[in-house]
């Protein structure tokens, strides 16, 4: 998140600490110090990814191929001054940023309505103002540079935090993102992804040394500063009284400043006039109106403290405990629960480690319209589907009765407050001879195996007697297939119009191209679409958890969005079938790759 108007601030009142940087100068002069090693550039994936997302369609569920075409561009653009990338993404939601979490996606929420409400007064897609990221886009980002060969990292903890410590750990050139966090860490320099120009490969470059100097603070005292203006740990609401009295005893030199930026320099003022030391942090905290969370600015300042480093606010015995905590996890065998893990981090499974460790999971906001009661939520469709997962990731955990730990799900749907989490029952699959152990799934190797593993993933979906048919058809094609069946049986108000779009969208997309698509022009469109497509692209990541769920029996990439979606193309046919459009018009005179299937 960062600090609340740290980032204009910086740009408008701190020009000094802003320097437009040419990357692969950087590179060159890197190359001569380091002639053993490439310069590497550590990416907070989640702060790109808006920036990546460039489509001009963004409403209909997302245009997958241009975006994977985008991601590509942007990888060359790197290796082309040899500048290696490793992408870090979030991988949990910890506990003490969970209320912050649920904040924003209540948010998001009003936002998503007022989209609903734009697309059906006008038929067409609201401008760039009102964008919101396509569903399940952080998701599969993390497929798709793997795809293309990058080294991506899904983080344990805080992604910012392991950011900025492997930026410091590994002697980055840079770390490339769009949070003012990474100007408090003492880490690798803070590059910035709204200002970089692919073309020239220039960005503004963020100083931390420069942004002390003009604010009279030393580095260490970056972590006390951010927490005294408001982070996701210190609430911005108990600290107003705190600002008045920091601004009434260091008024403005100049009224050409915000309120904000006042706020800061009288802040920074205030610090600088302090003596640097534990005992002053614990008088702070008697000040400040903590309620019964009197370490509040303690875990505060610990929070930016990266592996090796202390806190002259802090004793000296202080190092960042997030480092040091015993892992706990509701997986019994550590063999499997080790192997989940070493997939999580390296961004190769979906969930399963969250579910393993914590029984902990969430889901993010789905393009979806409140008001249509037709339509249940994605979270609410595809729950049977991830209870029946549950149960296999944790037949190992049930106890002496035989039942399973229950999972809590922070997951986001109309009518969900968000208060506290769902807690959901897994459900034992129907599988002759039971639910296989995930040391059979993930360990055992030989052709009887896989098939198992397959069965086991169409029974999460309740399709266990049809494994023979399913085989017999491509697997991006056997994915879909799965999903509309599935959605057939669970969805009472799917229609027969609806799924003849669904299957000739998927068909004819197999012949297209990113340029293709890209051209694709809608003249209207529909809102009811809009939420099916968020619904699909959510089927896919449900596929995903349950194939990594179940030791893989299908190739990841046969189930990412790139090869079986695309939003403006399924518009279009959602449109066509709903007129009545015979067979041969939604598959564009080419009847026979239906009848092929």
């Amino acid at each position: 998140m960062g600090i609340k108007g740290l980032q204009w601030f910086v740009a408008n009142a701190c020009p000094d600490a802003c320097t437009m940087v040419n990357l692969k100068e950087m590179a060159e002069k890197h190359h001569i110090s380091h002639p053993d090693s490439s310069p590497v550039i550590v990416v907070d994936a989640m702060g790109c990814i808006r920036h990546w997302y460039t489509p001009e369609s963004w409403v209909c569920g997302g245009q997958w191929q241009e975006y994977l075409a985008n991601l590509q561009d942007f990888i060359k653009a790197f290796m082309a001054v040899d500048i290696k990338l490793v992408f870090c993404f979030d991988g949990v939601v910890e506990q003490k940023k969970r209320d912050e979490w649920v904040k924003r996606r209540l948010k998001n929420n009003r936002e998503i309505a007022r989209i609903f409400q734009f697309l059906k007064s006008y038929r067409q897609q609201p401008g760039r103002e009102m964008f919101f990221i396509p569903s399940g886009l952080a998701t599969f980002t993390r497929f798709a540079l793997k795809s293309l060969g990058q080294e991506t990292i899904c983080s344990l903890q805080e992604a910012d935090y392991e950011v900025a410590t492997y930026g410091l750990q590994n002697n980055c050139m840079g770390i490339l993102g769009q949070d003012t966090d990474y100007l408090i860490y003492n880490t690798s320099p803070y590059f910035s992804i709204n200002k970089f120009c692919l073309d020239r490969m220039v960005t503004v470059m963020y100083s931390r040394e420069n942004l002390c100097h003009a604010l009279g603070l030393n580095i260490t005292d970056l972590p006390l500063f951010a927490c005294l203006l408001g982070n996701d740990i210190v609430p911005e609401d108990i600290l107003e009284g705190f600002w008045q009295k920091c601004v009434a005893s260091c008024p403005p030199k100049s009224q050409s400043y915000d309120k904000r930026a006042n706020i800061i320099r009288a802040v920074a003022s205030y610090i600088s006039r302090i003596p640097c030391s534990y005992d002053t942090l614990k008088d702070l905290e008697e000040m400040l109106p903590l309620a019964s969370d009197k370490k509040l600015l303690y875990r505060g300042v610990e929070s930016y403290l990266l592996p090796g480093q202390q806190s002259p606010w802090l004793p000296p015995s202080v190092s960042n405990s997030q480092i040091l905590k015993q892992e706990t996890a509701i997986c019994p065998d550590q063999e499997i629960f080790q192997l989940a893990k070493e997939q999580h981090v390296r961004a190769e499974n979906y969930m399963v480690y969250n579910v393993l460790s914590k029984g902990e999971v969430e889901c993010s906001n789905t393009l979806e319209d409140e008001l249509d009661t037709e339509l249940p939520g994605q979270a609410l469709i595809y729950r049977p589907v991830r209870q029946h997962i549950y149960s296999v990731l944790l037949e190992s955990g049930k106890d002496t009765c035989g039942a399973y730990p229950i999972v809590k799900e922070w997951f986001v749907y109309f009518g969900n407050p968000m208060e506290q989490p769902d807690l959901v029952q897994p459900i034992l699959l129907d599988t002759p001879g039971g639910t296989p152990s995930l040391r059979t799934l993930w360990l055992t190797k030989g052709l009887e195996v896989q098939t198992l593993r397959y069965s086991v993933f169409l029974a999460c979906f309740d399709l266990q007697d049809m494994v023979e048919e399913f085989q017999l058809l491509d697997a991006p094609i056997a994915a879909v297939c799965c999903l509309l069946i599935y959605l057939t049986l669970q969805v009472d108000s799917l229609s027969l119009e609806d799924l003849n779009a669904f299957v000739a969208h998927t068909l004819c997309l197999q012949g297209k191209s990113a340029a293709q698509l890209a051209g694709l022009q809608l003249a209207q469109i529909d809102s009811r679409a809009v939420q099916l497509g968020s619904l699909f692209i959510r089927g896919l990541t449900t596929l995903i958890m349950a194939n990594s769920a179940c030791g893989f029996p299908m190739h990841m990439d046969d189930l990412m969005p790139w090869k079986v979606f695309d939003g403006k193309l399924f518009q279009e046919k959602y449109q066509q079938s709903h007129r009545g459009s015979s067979l041969e018009e939604l598959l564009e005179g080419n009847v026979s790759i239906y009848t092929s299937l």
